[in-house]
């Protein structure tokens, strides 16, 4: 089976110690069954410290530290198993991240999560997030979803490259053609929703309080906010089975383009980087919170 990926997805890497927000505090780090084995097995050396801090409960996982920190994360920011044993012991939801993988009638493809901030800065600084490319080839057969979804992509990628219309104008466009828009609810509505979300950090629910979904897009930040778009509706659009669903999925991405636009206007010291991490960690790193909205808007 094929698998694509955006343009950009070749420059992505870690960036380990630099990183101004470390993935490895904060999650709770699950251990998959074939890296669970392969850490039980161990005996000696670092791969001690591994078993100990294991938790062999139903859904296996690191104990975390003091302040949600991983128990192998060292003082100068590294992987204390990467530098023990080598990147081949990570677990692989360690290995994967922020990577996210999606099923569609011809193939797989693969994209970044803007949950790391070094994959929001790529992704928020490509001007080409509408070329993808096939860069391998993944086991497994292409799955039989009941639409073709990258017809939809290529037709809102196309409006969104439309620059001899505004950002806003293209955003209604989007609007008018495929009947789902952010209006669909009263910014009270939404406000409700958000209230009712799930957060890791309570900060971050009075962030999105200052959503509305009629804000006119600062100029400073329309490229960027194009980018977000199409970076949402890759990630969350491809697996649609119907069109009904379809339009769900896509009124979410539609949402989450104004909350990021929302939160850059209400905190003008935050980076575009940093919204998107905020986001994409609370909630498209949330089933429970995705599932939520979607669920708003495919009932609507």
């Amino acid at each position: 089976m094929k698998l694509f990926a955006p343009k950009y997805y070749k420059d992505f890497s870690c960036i380990a110690e630099k990183c101004t927000h470390n993935c490895c505090i904060g999650w709770e780090i699950d251990i998959d069954p074939d890296s669970a084995k392969k850490y039980n097995a161990l005996d000696s050396g670092y791969g001690k410290n591994i078993k100990n801090s294991m938790e062999m409960s139903e859904d296996p996982h690191f104990v975390l530290e003091e302040n949600k920190r991983c128990p192998h994360l060292d003082e100068n920011g590294l992987c204390r198993i990467i530098c023990e044993l080598g990147e081949e012991y990570l677990c692989r939801i360690c290995r994967e991240h922020p990577r996210f993988y999606n099923d569609f009638l011809k193939g797989k493809e693969v994209g970044l999560g803007m949950a790391c901030e070094e994959a929001a800065r790529i992704i928020l600084s490509s001007d080409e997030y509408d070329v993808i490319e096939h860069i391998g080839n993944v086991c497994g057969e292409c799955c039989n979803i009941g639409i073709d979804t990258h017809e939809y992509r290529k037709e809102i990628y196309s409006i969104l490259k439309n620059d001899s219309i505004s950002y806003d104008d293209r955003l209604h466009a989007i609007y008018e053609r495929f009947d789902i828009s952010p209006h669909i609810f009263e910014d009270a509505k939404w406000h409700e929703i958000i209230e009712e979300l799930e957060y890791l950090d309570a900060a971050h629910k009075e962030l999105f309080l200052n959503y509305s979904s009629l804000e006119k897009t600062p100029k400073e930040i329309e490229e960027i906010s194009e980018r977000a778009l199409a970076y949402f509706i890759y990630r969350h659009c491809t697996c649609a089975f119907d069109y009904e669903e379809y339009l769900a999925m896509l009124g979410f991405c539609l949402f989450l383009e104004r909350l990021f636009v929302s939160v850059y206007i209400s905190e003008s010291d935050i980076t575009p980087e940093v919204i998107g991490r905020i986001i994409s960690e609370e909630i498209e790193y949330s089933p429970e919170n995705t599932q939520r909205i979607i669920n708003e808007l495919y009932f609507w």
